[in-house]
């Protein structure tokens, strides 16, 4: 978790949704994303989606049986939907999103019973500072918006 809060962090300093992802097999990192839908003007620029992309190519498999993906942030539909369809063995959380999160939040897609892959989940892991960076980033984006002060 402390390396995919290091992707979080790049995404800070480009501010973007501070969200960070690696995926890991065999205890190795395989791949590493981080969120940039603003930077890319693209909504499909999220960290998870950028690591399962790099994940498969690594592996040369869409299938990403035996991985462990550790995100700060609990995953979106989207991405939650993506995690499964990858086959993903677990996937580890550093805090919940209780107004989008789809892995226990709103719903649960990653523990669903009728789909035909089940995600093992982890949640909580770093909480603390995976909240606090998120926390940090929407008060400094506030404070910026009060002044008038376009992003860059």
């Amino acid at each position: 978790m402390r390396e995919a809060l290091r992707q979080a962090r790049k995404a800070y300093a480009m501010e973007e949704t501070p969200i960070g992802c690696v995926i890991v097999r065999d205890g190795k990192v395989i791949a590493r994303g981080y969120n940039r839908r603003n930077t890319d003007k693209n909504t499909l620029a999220h960290a998870e989606l950028t690591a399962i992309r790099k994940a498969a190519r690594v592996t040369g498999d869409w299938r990403l049986e035996g991985c462990t993906l550790y995100v700060t942030l609990e995953p979106c539909p989207m991405c939650a939907g993506a995690i499964v369809q990858a086959r993903i063995t677990e996937c580890v959380i550093g805090c919940m999103n209780p107004k989008a999160g789809c892995a226990g939040s709103v719903v649960n897609l990653l523990e669903m019973q009728g789909f035909n892959h089940r995600v093992q989940v982890r949640r909580g892991v770093l909480e603390e500072e995976c909240s606090s960076l998120m926390t940090s980033f929407f008060r400094e984006l506030r404070q910026r918006d009060k002044k008038g002060t376009p992003a860059s």
